[in-house]
């Protein structure tokens, strides 16, 4: 499950990216020459979702993966600035912190 949870992680970080791009393209041509608000209506919501769902699985993989708070919150701050969510994914995954030999956080185990 934690493999799975990785990977769509990883596509919601890359498609948040994309989605940014198409958004920053769209109000280009909302406030340019041409003026057509389409891709705006289009994109907006697409790339709202995209934040969300990339916000969400930070959470969920930091906790699977047992990140320190400082980098669960460096990954939900990477969602605002365009293009940020892979230069964390990428920095993510060059310090192990994506890699499937990294141990689960440890829950404390009831008593009784």
């Amino acid at each position: 499950m934690r493999e799975k949870v990785t990977r769509l992680f990883v596509a919601a970080a890359i498609a948040e990216a994309g989605s940014w791009l198409a958004l920053l393209v769209s109000m280009a041509v909302k406030y340019g020459p041409p003026g057509d608000e389409t891709g705006v209506h289009i994109f907006g919501p697409i790339h709202g979702g995209l934040f969300v769902a990339y916000g969400l699985l930070v959470l969920v993989v930091a906790r699977l993966r047992g990140w320190r708070l400082p980098t669960t919150a460096i990954a939900l701050l990477c969602a605002v600035p365009p293009f940020a969510t892979l230069a964390f994914e990428r920095w993510a995954r060059r310090r192990g912190l994506l890699d499937a030999r990294t141990e689960p956080a440890r829950l404390p185990t009831p008593v009784g």
